[in-house]
């Protein structure tokens, strides 16, 4: 596994932070999750199990160990400073000020490990007017545009799914892979710093660059797109689904499909950016032409055509389709509690010389919290007495 070997304390809260170190622990990183005593509140959200964990407790912390701690208490202090000049990596998703306060920061870090590695995701990033503020995935989404673009005239809005906190989670992974790199070379650590509004801001990018370069205030149109067309969300005689309709010749094919091949020649439709601007038209055909049908009809000749298109599924049914056993990734993990092994899905993807880690299910509260502190060389009685004071 080519992470094996890497020592990680993992800090974070909710996404961000323990996403990117359950992508190191799925190939071999060993990963401490270093958790309040009576549980973070990640993870109670959304619960699942016996004891209150949650269903995004149980996917963000796969293959980590457990250890709870208070650590800006003196005797905390010294658990993180044993625990940080062993390591590798050091992860947290918290404002510059609350890393400072509990001494997470990289200068006191690096101070106790030179070779530290220290991956910090915040809202807004270090510096700035907005440099303290908390904040979650939408604000992100909110303050990016993509919100804005989203919905319709009157009411926008924001994606479900976290998207924002997961891309900052791979970026600080992908930083995490160049300071390595660049530490094998150096011998010294540094600090990798990600925000959620940089994230976020990378990800709408191409639409800031068409305002700024065109001047174009762009609206909010639905599920269509700006870009391409049809591209839109469709009712079919028992659901919904989707076509993306990008490129001229798959356009033609589509256009050959739905019995109006004159569409090919019209000028309003000679490009993408055109069939986007004039894409309105192009959804009511392609709605015609889909109330006709089932979803599943609507599917196979789609597909046929070589057309981009899928159903609209519920979550529910997200993990039934015959695809996604033949791709091999969902997982399941026992946590006791649960009433059935968990569905997770580890990174996903696969290296052709490389394989993941046995899989392991998220760690209970405090699970591994005696094995770490005699680790460390803590002995039962000292162990007891910190459990006693509430410190573990």
């Amino acid at each position: 596994m080519p992470l094996t070997g890497l020592k990680v304390l993992d800090f974070g809260r909710y996404i961000a932070g323990p996403y990117c170190a359950a992508l190191l622990a799925d190939y071999g990183a060993h990963v401490i999750r270093v958790e309040a005593p009576d549980g973070n509140d990640d993870r109670y959200t959304v619960p699942v199990a016996a004891d209150g964990s949650g269903a995004m407790f149980l996917q963000m912390n796969r293959n980590k160990r457990c250890l709870t701690l208070k650590p800006g208490t003196p005797e905390g202090r010294e658990i993180v400073r044993r625990l940080v000049a062993r390591a590798d990596v050091v992860i947290a998703n918290l404002p510059h000020d609350a890393l400072l306060k509990l001494g997470l920061d990289f200068d006191s870090l690096s101070a106790i490990n030179p070779r530290i590695i220290v991956a910090a995701a915040s809202a807004f990033g270090r510096e700035g007017p907005l440099a303290e503020r908390v904040g979650f995935d939408a604000v992100g989404q909110a303050m990016s545009g993509s919100v804005h673009l989203t919905g319709t005239q009157d009411q926008p809005f924001r994606a479900q799914v976290n998207y924002v906190d997961f891309g900052t989670a791979l970026h600080c992974a992908f930083g995490i892979m160049l300071a390595l790199r660049e530490r094998g070379v150096s011998g010294k650590g540094q600090l990798v710093s990600g925000s959620l509004f940089a994230t976020a801001l990378a990800m709408t990018n191409a639409l800031t660059i068409d305002h700024a370069l065109n001047g174009i205030e762009r609206q909010p149109l639905g599920n269509r797109a700006y870009s391409s067309g049809p591209t839109d969300l469709f009712r079919t005689r028992d659901g919904w689904i989707v076509t993306q309709i990008v490129g001229t010749p798959i356009f033609r094919r589509w256009a050959e499909l739905v019995g109006r091949p004159e569409l090919n020649d019209d000028p309003r439709f000679a490009s993408d950016m055109l069939r986007g601007d004039n894409g309105e038209e192009l959804s009511a055909i392609m709605q015609n032409w889909c109330s006709a049908r089932t979803s599943e009809m609507a599917i196979v000749e789609l597909a046929a055509a070589r057309v981009p298109a899928a159903p609209v599924v519920k979550p529910a049914d997200a993990l039934a389709h015959p695809q996604v056993a033949a791709m091999g990734i969902v997982e399941p993990s026992a946590y006791p509690g649960t009433p059935v092994p968990a569905p997770v899905i580890r990174a996903p993807i696969e290296l052709s010389a490389s394989a993941k880690a046995p899989a392991a299910p998220a760690p209970q509260l405090g699970e591994h919290t005696h094995a770490i502190l005699s680790e460390l060389g803590y002995d039962a009685e000292t162990i007891s007495a910190l459990r006693e004071a509430s410190i573990i």
